[in-house]
């Protein structure tokens, strides 16, 4: 019986070790690998972004601010915004933060408020590109220390033509 016993030990080993041997690949057959793999879709670049674009949007509360104009530019510099329907305001610049497939992030400096006159803010958006318009969320953080410091505003631009 302990023949049997060693057959089958011996067996068994021989199977786990062909079954622990790896097949060296060789390198067209690494090439044809990676060349299959498709490459991922292309996002939107700063340059996609580029124009005069006018938003509107709502609060969380239904509050609609003044529209306002992004002007947006193929780099990072140059980005501003302005709201047409008070015209004695200067243009607030505008920081690209980061942008990554068809959205971009941006920040501004404290400036004064347009939807709660008197009061210093400053704002973060999200903006995704839809063909020629845009979408996203911005948030608007007032200098207060009242319960409501911060608002999210859903917005929606258009390119101008």
């Amino acid at each position: 019986m302990p023949r049997i016993h060693s057959r089958w030990l011996a067996l068994a080993l021989g199977i786990a070790l062909l079954g622990c041997a790896q097949e060296e690949t060789s390198e067209d057959e690494m090439v044809e690998d990676t060349t299959a793999m498709a490459p991922e879709p292309a996002g939107a670049s700063l340059a996609d972004f580029a124009g005069t674009w006018t938003f509107t949007g709502t609060t969380e509360g239904g509050q609609t601010p003044p529209p306002y104009e992004l002007t947006a530019t193929a780099d990072q510099s140059g980005w501003t915004f302005r709201f047409p329907d008070l015209p004695d305001r200067e243009p607030i610049p505008v920081r690209v933060v980061e942008a990554s497939g068809d959205s971009v992030v941006t920040e501004t400096d404290w400036f004064e408020s347009a939807l709660r006159p008197g009061l210093q803010v400053w704002t973060r958006a999200v903006y995704r590109l839809e063909g020629d318009r845009m979408t996203g969320d911005l948030v608007a953080h007032y200098e207060t220390t009242e319960p409501d410091s911060v608002i999210t505003i859903a917005v929606e631009g258009t390119r101008a033509p």
